[in-house]
């Protein structure tokens, strides 16, 4: 789960991390009332979605009068603001975030994040501060700084070492630094995040550190330990499908192909995407419907896919293990009685019940392509939905 940059800013905040002045606005109106309390003589008017590169967008910007806050405000609310990160359908900017200006003397990346080899936090710190750190790390790697922290002993006064040291703070900006890690990495643990990115971070005109960009995701996993951060939840940031997903506590993210995939088990459903666009097309989405779905829960799943309009196909690839393959086969069948087929459906079932399985869908009546492995699925899908003969 992500959240917008106030409320990221706002929750930081809460442990000491410091931050600019700012407040949320959702009308022109709350924009000029944020802006005069905040008292200038410089604002900054800024997007809030969930997605990076605002500024390059058009989505952040420098008032430095209260008639250029009401101009600003005015254009950018209501607007459907373009990143690299949104894709070319964009997303449309809702509220805003007035915040005060910053004299900046030097701007830094800094970023904590889940390291899976290693399970630990890892902090990754870099000088070039404002840009993409991707590009960064393609161009100039060697500006790029990571050390982990061990979660058996916390932050130790080296870690803030090896920051300052990354970064080439001195002074009072060091000192910030050695305030600054502690109070990010508990934040971090103690609200279960999964990245912390503050991009960037600067130093002002009196050496002092100051986070002016925050980015952060949360563990959905851990969320029924934190309903503050659940009220925090912007649903209009999200993918309709995605969010009727998690009603049902299904995995599933929108992508841009054509094919619609209803797998069960993460790494099967990665090799199920995989061998599709191997075969010549794109998947639609990830969908993992768990080890141990119900009927119930079968039949909303297949209810997504076919309400995706991009979908011109659907391969449905069940190993069953702890899944049986009648429970699959009986959602689908329920399924397609409630919202119809309209787009070819190929059924690759294996594992427990599967006789069952077979059993069911071949009396169901449904324009069923049956599939013998993965492979034969995928084949089967790309042509029916590229309008070739479908291999026997």
């Amino acid at each position: 789960m992500n959240i917008h940059e106030h409320q990221a800013k706002s929750l930081l905040a809460e442990f000491g991390v410091p931050v600019p002045r700012g407040y949320p606005a959702f009308s022109v109106d709350e924009a000029m009332a944020a802006a005069e309390k905040l008292g200038g003589p410089v604002w900054v008017v800024k997007a809030q979605i969930h997605a990076g590169g605002r500024g390059k967008g058009g989505g952040v910007k420098v008032a430095k009068s209260l008639e250029e806050v009401r101009a600003e405000a005015s254009r950018m609310l209501g607007m459907t603001l373009v990143t690299h990160q949104t894709g070319p359908k964009g997303r449309v900017v809702r509220r805003l975030y007035i915040e005060e200006g910053a004299a900046i003397a030097k701007e830094y990346y800094l970023s904590l994040l889940v390291d899976r080899k290693t399970s630990r936090v890892s902090v990754v710190a870099s000088t070039e501060g404002g840009m993409d750190i991707e590009q960064v790390a393609h161009d100039t790697p060697h500006l790029i700084h990571t050390f982990s922290i061990d979660p058996a002993t916390g932050v130790w006064p080296h870690h803030a070492l090896l920051l300052t040291k990354a970064l080439g703070l001195t002074g009072e900006a060091a000192k910030d630094a050695r305030k600054l890690l502690p109070a990010l990495y508990k934040a971090f643990t103690e609200k279960d995040m999964s990245l912390l990115e503050i991009n960037p971070l600067i130093a002002t005109s009196d050496g002092r550190l100051r986070v002016l960009d925050a980015k952060v995701g949360f563990d959905d996993n851990a969320l029924f330990r934190h309903p503050d951060v659940v009220a925090l939840r912007d649903l209009t940031e999200e993918d309709e499908k995605e969010i009727e997903a998690s009603k049902h506590d299904l995995s599933y993210i929108t992508l841009d192909g054509e094919i619609g995939c209803m797998v069960n088990g993460a790494g099967l459903a990665m090799a199920t995407m995989d061998i599709i666009k191997l075969y010549g097309s794109e998947p639609a989405n990830f969908l993992d419907v768990g080890g141990g779905a119900s009927k119930e829960k079968v039949t909303a799943a297949f209810k997504i896919i076919t309400a995706d309009p991009n979908v011109k196909g659907i391969l449905i690839n069940i190993f069953g293990g702890i899944m049986r393959c009648d429970i699959i086969a009986e959602g689908v069948v329920e399924a397609v009685k409630e919202v119809g087929l309209q787009v070819p459906l190929v059924v690759r079932l294996e594992g427990t019940n599967v006789e069952l399985g077979k059993k069911i869908l071949g009396e169901s009546g449904l324009n069923v392509i049956a599939a013998d492995d993965l492979a034969d699925g995928a084949r089967k899908i790309v042509a029916s939905v590229k309008g070739q003969p479908v291999p026997a």
